[in-house]
Order: C-alpha cells, then sequence, then structure tokens
C-alpha cells in the first residue's frame, strides 16, 4: 500500500496543481507524493514541495483522507490531503524531480470539469463550502489514462 500526502494551497479562489498529459488526456496532481522511509506525513509535504516546484510552505490542518483502489494490480493508495500555504519562493517546476509539464493555477469553480489526482473535487468544493462533515471521504473514484 502506498501512502500519499498531498497539498490544496490556494489563491484568489484558484488551486495550485501540476498539469500532466497521461494517453493524450490532461491530468493535474495536487502538489505531493509518496513517502520516504521514516518520514511523516508533513515533513514529505515540505520535502517534495522543495523538490518539485522550489518552494517552501507550510502544511497546515488535515482536511481530507481518500482511498484509490487499483484492482488490476490489487494495490491501494491511501491519501491525505492537507491545506498549505506557500511562505517562499514562487513554484516553477523542476524537471529532475518531476515529470509534470506545467503549472497550472486551477480555479475552484472548474474542478468538476478537470481529471484531478487525487479525484478530491467534490469532496474539495464541500470543504470549501463549509459543508464537508467527515474529513473521511472514503474510496475515491479515479480514472487513469
Amino acid at each position: 500500500m502506498k501512502i500519499r500526502p498531498a497539498v490544496v494551497i490556494l489563491e484568489d479562489d484558484k488551486l495550485l496543481t501540476m498539469h500532466y498529459q497521461y494517453g493524450g488526456q490532461d491530468v493535474f496532481n495536487l502538489p505531493g507524493g509518496n513517502l520516504e522511509y521514516g518520514e511523516m506525513l508533513t515533513t514529505a509535504l515540505e520535502r517534495e514541495l522543495e523538490e518539485e516546484l522550489g518552494i517552501k510552505a507550510q502544511i497546515g490542518e488535515l482536511l481530507m483522507v481518500g482511498e484509490v483502489h487499483f484492482s488490476e494490480h490489487q494495490k491501494q493508495c491511501i491519501h491525505f490531503i492537507f491545506e498549505g500555504k506557500i511562505t517562499a519562493g514562487t513554484p516553477a517546476l523542476n524537471p529532475e524531480h518531476t515529470s509534470a509539464i506545467d503549472i497550472r493555477w486551477v480555479d475552484i469553480a472548474d474542478l468538476g470539469t478537470l481529471h484531478l489526482y487525487p479525484n478530491v473535487s467534490a469532496s474539495l468544493q464541500t470543504h470549501l463550502a463549509g459543508k464537508l462533515t467527515d474529513k473521511y471521504v472514503g474510496k475515491l473514484e479515479q480514472t487513469w489514462f
């Protein structure tokens, strides 16, 4: 099982995402990554943000937890989604640490139209409306390309 922390960074009602193309489809990831042995979730996020985007961030509250199941491989990934705030730097891709093709600030209102990984668009919009009643959002229906 993989454990993947990710971060929601909002500025002016826009969400920081990393843009990828898989199978000719645009996919947008929440910044984050996999844990290294012995690493805490928030420490991994701080490291990933610095390595991939060249920024320092303050990691805040845990917003939600969800699961993605890979039935064809009999594996799963648990996603821990935190809030965050950039404290130093401007996001810029570091190709040595990511295969993303671009950084995109996405309008919150447009989240439902994107292929987001992890697929927490609806839960994030519910959270931002102050109506998310449980941080555990369960199994995430994730489209793969």
